[in-house]
């Protein structure tokens, strides 16, 4: 029986598909796989029965990737499966940057007296903010979610400007034709009257947005972060607010900083705070936790490569290792050797690590784990029969 941990409360939508020949718990000393939303793992001591974990979420800050890697535990996520309901956020996100619908309802609260309706038509003006029709959006990061919110802009009648120099070919494909693909980021910054950040949080990408493109910016601009709080440099865009330079900061993820901001809109990270979308989450975690361990299977890992295909074989040999040069060679070599057919051998790389699954018309487990698992480079072998 395989043991599955849950560190978070994980919809039970999701948990209802594992079968029997799992037991769930949050508390195990020796798991085979992990189920986590929030929950930080950098600093437990990742057991050895441990193989995968899988975040039902799409953000993955709170694992440590290369930790696991090393290890040879793949992590998964769940890319697209919060995308609806980040993308009504925001939606809601940039209608609140344009009209001051909260300073309003604040203001409205501390009317008193038979005249409510008077003072309300007398102080509204002071309230007032643009439509977002015809206005220039830029989107930067075209994953699922930029992609459903630059379509459902483009159909409230914005121009959208959507930028990513990595965009998927799903991506690509779903995007509205009508969506304006810059070439270079500062086209973004110096066009759009609202930027909306959807990219990931990268070495590359922290505090992208500082007082360095912000100066590129039109003045007034409004800017949307539902993505990661060390996109923007809190002090820059402080400053920026400060002076009027951005007109509102509309931000999922505040904190003490953004809290005390003029202009800023902390939002408390409704993002994905969705029932449909921790279903959606949950159950796209648990098949990709299933498919792995009882097929060797890998989708939407964000450590290791995809490597998928039909078992029909006899034993099935799924090999986590480093990539280096002339490891197929040596490893095809060992389970060859024992006389057994490949029927099957696929292997792919990400970055330092790769992954290798053997598929043979015999079941040698024993007479090749031990030599496998010797070869300098080889992180974990696992055989499913």
């Amino acid at each position: 029986m395989m043991k599955i941990q849950t560190l978070n409360k994980i919809a039970k939508i999701g948990l209802d598909g594992f079968d029997n020949k799992y037991q769930i718990s949050d508390t195990c000393d020796t798991p085979d796989g992990i189920l986590v939303r929030s929950a930080s793992l950098h600093d437990m001591e990742l057991p050895d029965s441990l193989l995968a974990v899988a975040r039902a979420g799409a953000g993955v800050n709170n694992i440590p990737l290369d930790k696991c890697a090393e290890k040879g535990v793949v992590v998964f996520n769940t890319p697209g499966a919060n995308a609806n309901a980040v993308k009504e956020m925001a939606i809601t996100a940039l209608l609140l940057a344009s009209r001051d619908v909260i300073g309003g309802i604040e203001w409205a609260r501390t009317l008193t007296g038979d005249d409510v309706a008077k003072q309300v038509e007398k102080g509204k003006s002071q309230f007032v903010g643009p439509e977002i029709l015809g206005k220039k959006l830029g989107i930067i990061g075209l994953g699922a979610i930029g992609v459903l919110v630059a379509n459902a802009a483009q159909h409230l009648g914005m121009k959208v400007y959507g930028y990513d120099p990595y965009i998927s070919l799903q991506s690509a494909w779903n995007l509205n034709h009508h969506v304006i693909k810059a070439t270079d980021i500062n086209e973004i910054y110096a066009n759009c009257d609202y930027i909306c950040l959807h990219a990931p949080l990268t070495a590359e990408t922290k505090h992208s947005i500082n007082k360095d493109t912000i100066a590129i910016m039109k003045d007034g601009v409004r800017i949307l972060n539902l993505s990661r709080a060390d996109l923007v440099n809190d002090e820059d865009i402080a400053e920026a607010l400060e002076s009027g330079k951005v007109s509102k900061y509309v931000t999922d993820f505040p904190n003490a900083n953004t809290l005390q901001m003029k202009n800023a809109i902390p939002i408390p990270h409704l993002g994905a705070s969705t029932p449909e979308s921790e279903d959606n989450c949950a159950v796209m975690a648990v098949k990709e936790l299933r498919e792995y361990l009882e097929y060797g299977n890998i989708n939407n890992s964000v450590n290791y490569p995809a490597v998928s295909t039909p078992f029909n074989s006899e034993l099935r040999i799924c090999i986590c290792h480093r990539n280096i040069p002339n490891m197929l060679s040596t490893l095809s070599a060992i389970v060859s050797g024992v006389g057994v057919n490949i029927e099957n051998l696929i292997n792919k790389s990400k970055g330092d690590f790769a992954y290798t699954m053997i598929d043979c018309d015999k079941d040698v487990a024993d007479r090749i784990t031990a030599a496998l698992s010797a070869v300098e480079g080889v992180i974990r072998v696992r055989c499913i029969h």
